[in-house]
């Protein structure tokens, strides 16, 4: 698979002759942090299984420019400090290549200045506007964005006729970041926003907050920025709260199995928009993004026992892009090219959509890139 992305650019690996036969010993490193443990472990479980499953399997075909790729990777939970740590680690001890991690928009903006004062390639696998909006040189992403993510929320809503809605927000980075989105966003949608409503990280019952948006007059449905337990946790207390007539939207931040297992009944008609993996068998054959989310849904389940989610792609996406940089720059030594390679991505076919990256996009996905889903008999179905 990474061979058949490599494509032409095998013949730039080859044209750097003795020089990468003398160099072909000393692996490529590869750093990354992530939540595999604590509260936002459903993000970094699957980045990490991800990474380590294409690692082997690239090495087990000759690695790449015949050297080995070396994994190197910092549990850091949900913690800024703990990421900040890490990622000095990752710099200044392991001196890694190129930094594919950051599973939250808390711990990956709480390096961005490291990543842009060392000069270190990083590709973010977190969700926020921000990490990339302003570009920051040497920072990238591959999720869909949050402002994103409320536009394709508010196209459907525009096919429903939603106009006024409650909101209910975490207050964690990506819930407040794209709280904020979907408010500057709204306007342009016809949507009003009459009730606006947070919640904690640790909070276990929501019911409060829910009851003053269900006692909001003319509130047509419910909107819930959010990832980890709480949209869940919200969820439940909306079907607790006989508010199942409103239709709930949720984020990309819940595109996996674990949110509908947590969560219930209540989830049943929840719709939110996510990548095409998490229905990868249900596309029409002719999708083009059929065969690459077809085959990493097949390897990772067989390799794992578990459901696919949204959130190990986007480490697939990450690694072979950052990969492919390197082999187009022959080499990760120039970690100035290999950032310029990255930028020049276009036309890359991964989980999350196609990719076209630019100096003034670091992320390289549009709208087309998302699919909206609606959660019927516990499980996804493609709404469009």
């Amino acid at each position: 698979m990474f061979k058949t992305f490599l494509g032409a650019g095998a013949a730039a690996g080859a044209a750097l002759g003795l020089a990468v036969a003398a160099q072909a010993a000393e692996p490529i490193k590869i750093g990354t942090f992530l939540a595999v443990t604590g509260p936002a472990s459903f993000l970094g479980d699957p980045e990490l299984k991800t990474l380590r499953m294409y690692v082997d399997e690239i090495n087990a075909g000759g690695g790449v420019l015949g050297r080995p790729l070396e994994l190197i990777h910092y549990d850091v939970q949900h913690d800024a400090q703990k990421a900040i740590t890490a990622v000095k680690r990752l710099i200044s001890d392991d001196k890694v290549d190129v930094i594919v991690g950051g599973s939250t928009t808390g711990t990956t903006m709480a390096v961005v200045p490291l990543a842009e004062k060392e000069g270190m390639p990083f590709i973010s696998l977190a969700g926020a506007s921000v990490i990339i909006d302003p570009v920051k040189p040497w920072v990238f992403k591959t999720p869909h964005t949050d402002t994103m993510a409320c536009a394709k929320i508010f196209e459907d809503m525009r096919k429903r006729n939603i106009t006024r809605i409650g909101m209910i927000s975490g207050t964690g980075g990506f819930g407040k970041s794209m709280r904020g989105q979907c408010q500057k966003l709204a306007p342009a949608y016809g949507v009003e926003v009459l009730a606006d409503e947070t919640y904690g990280q640790k909070d276990s019952d929501m019911t409060a907050q829910l009851t003053k948006i269900k006692n909001t007059e003319g509130v047509q449905a419910v909107l819930n920025p959010g990832f980890g337990q709480g949209p869940a946790i919200v969820t439940k207390n909306y079907g607790q709260l006989g508010m199942t007539g409103l239709p709930m939207y949720q984020s990309h931040g819940v595109a996996s199995k674990s949110y509908i297992d947590l969560a219930g009944s209540a989830a049943e008609g929840v719709r939110l928009p996510a990548a095409a993996l998490v229905v990868a068998d249900k596309l029409p054959d002719d999708d083009p993004q059929k065969p690459v989310v077809a085959a990493y849904k097949t390897k990772y389940e067989t390799e794992t026992g578990e459901p696919v989610s949204t959130f190990g792609g986007h480490a697939y996406d990450g690694l072979m892009m950052a990969l492919a940089a390197i082999h187009r720059a022959g080499g990760p030594e120039d970690k100035a090219r290999v950032r310029d390679e990255i930028e020049k991505t276009t036309g890359f076919m991964g989980t999350a959509g196609v990719v076209n990256m630019s100096a003034t996009d670091h992320m390289g996905l549009d709208l087309s890139a998302f699919r909206m889903l609606e959660i019927r008999d516990g499980d996804w179905s493609l709404i469009d």
